[in-house]
């Protein structure tokens, strides 16, 4: 599991990288403008309807399922299930493509109706530009089900960084012709190349795009993907009233709470994505089993590794956030305003981060069991905790509102999913949360305070703002206090961050021998 993470964290790392790019590309050639909340809104459709279709089922029944057939029966059943689900997605997707290129106008109307006349019109022709790259989202995440069954983890882990790729070489080429319709085709080219880069890792396979609706392997992973469908369609009406209050909130805002989300989305995909992902095939393997102690071992194991990377994580961060905001994207139209309004944005989903990180591993030791239901039901109730809070408090608080209502929907699921776990896996007692997190909790604040004392050190002698200045303080004080939690943990005796040194001091050395 750890060396599965190892991979797929590298990717996240080059993942993350590369959308800070993307980000910075965006908001160098464009800043924080009105037609850049368009593009954030319009964007939000492919991502909004491949989370329902594939996405959603990726973790909650397709990795399973193709784990089950891998284990039970011959590879060649893999493949026939495989080619079965490519197809039925292709149809589905393809029919939903032309339906939204028809209906571009009153969906950009449902999502963007605050923005305006002028910038609806954008919306809907960068409405009409992006969908059909749902169709290649939607074949690139059936395939990446299907590698990661495999334990083929390298390619796919990295696809979504070839995504990225995607608007950070079009922007430049196109911006000056196409303005910001280049974003649009951007993200066009993101998702045929995150397609392309992961076929070499089908080798040795039989995959046939045959319609094959009578397989028992479809119909297991429909009936599993049923429950998360419900999940993902209210979140996506979460995700479609958070940009429709944001479109009233002002014309920056969306661009302001998407360049926030992406920062949270660096250290999110670094620790959760990968390490739950990591652990998926091997918790269904153990359920399959019924071996309740391998479950339990490596359930626990996953939990610990994330507290002890995302707490110094998230308190990083905060300290941090107007620097590293400066330091990525003011630059070229992006203003020292928008830097303030991100900063607060970032600092508000700083506080759902751990909730959100943490409740990874717990959905999906409920995937890993077969039940997609518990979890999507628990969906349904966050996303009605965000609604009242975010429908009381954008009135008084504005973007910032909408932020802090999205970390209490993280905070309300991940409370209601502690519970159900310790009374469907058991107590958690034995697996060493607590500790973890009082060790994490105590060298993080011993990090932070190491991170302040530095920085302010560092702008006393830099006056001067700027990236240079910028540069100084995040690196400075940011590999002090990355230092100064490594010692700590160590004092602590953090197990955790022990085997981690281990792991890399192996490959390490098996590398260099």
């Amino acid at each position: 599991m750890a060396r599965s993470a190892g991979i797929i964290a590298l990717g996240n790392v080059a993942s993350r990288a590369l959308g800070l790019i993307r980000v910075w590309v965006i908001a160098h050639f464009f800043g924080a403008e009105g037609t850049v909340s368009a593009f954030q809104l319009a964007s939000r459709i492919p991502t909004m309807t491949y989370d329902l279709l594939v996405g959603g089922m990726l973790s909650a029944a397709l990795v399973p399922v193709f784990s089950e057939v891998l284990a039970r029966e011959r590879r060649e059943e893999l493949w026939r299930l495989a080619s079965a689900v490519l197809c039925v997605v292709a149809i589905a997707l393809g029919g939903i493509v032309l339906l939204l290129e028809v209906a571009a106008h009153p969906v950009a109307w449902l999502l963007g109706r605050g923005l305006g006349d002028d910038l609806l019109a954008v919306m809907t022709r960068l409405v009409r530009l992006v969908v059909p790259g749902i169709l290649l989202l939607g074949l690139s995440g059936v395939t990446t089900g299907l590698l990661y069954s495999l334990r083929r983890f390298t390619l796919p882990a990295f696809a979504a960084a070839v995504y990225n790729l995607g608007i950070v070489v079009a922007v430049p080429l196109l911006a000056g012709r196409l303005d910001i319709y280049s974003l649009g085709v951007g993200v066009l080219l993101g998702a045929l190349l995150q397609l392309l880069v992961q076929l070499p890792a089908l080798r040795g396979g039989s995959l046939r795009l045959t319609l094959n609706l009578s397989h028992p392997g479809l119909r297991k992973i429909l009936r599993l993907y049923l429950p998360v469908a419900l999940g993902v369609a209210i979140s996506n009406a979460q995700v479609a009233v958070d940009g429709r209050l944001a479109s009233h909130a002002g014309q920056n805002a969306a661009a302001w709470m998407d360049y926030a989300t992406r920062l949270i989305q660096f250290p999110h995909g670094l620790v959760a994505v990968a390490i739950s992902l990591a652990a998926l095939p091997s918790l269904a393997r153990f359920s399959a089993q019924g071996n309740a102690a391998g479950f339990r071992r490596t359930f626990g194991q996953g939990m610990r590794t994330v507290v002890a990377l995302i707490v110094p994580a998230a308190v990083g961060l905060w300290v941090l956030a107007k620097p590293v905001v400066a330091l990525v994207f003011e630059h070229g139209n992006f203003t020292a305003r928008d830097t303030v309004w991100v900063s607060l944005a970032l600092r508000g989903y700083l506080i759902g981060l751990i909730f959100a990180a943490v409740d990874w591993p717990l959905n999906y030791a409920f995937y890993a069991r077969q039940d997609t239901l518990t979890p999507n039901l628990v969906a349904v109730i966050s996303v009605g905790v965000y609604l009242a809070v975010a429908l009381s408090w954008v009135g008084p608080f504005g973007v910032l509102g909408l932020v802090l209502a999205d970390s209490a929907k993280h905070f309300s699921h991940v409370l209601v999913m502690l519970i159900l776990t310790w009374r469907r896996v058991g107590r958690l007692r034995g697996l060493g949360l607590g500790g973890t997190l009082l060790k994490s909790a105590i060298a993080s604040t011993l990090m932070a305070g190491a991170v302040l004392a530095v920085s302010g050190w560092i702008e006393r002698a830099v006056p001067r703002s700027g990236t240079v200045a910028w540069l100084a303080v995040v690196g400075g004080a940011g590999g002090v206090g990355l230092a100064v939690y490594l010692v700590a943990g160590w004092v602590l005796r953090m197990e955790e961050l022990g085997q981690i040194f281990a792991i890399a001091r192996r490959r390490l050395t098996g590398r260099t021998s």
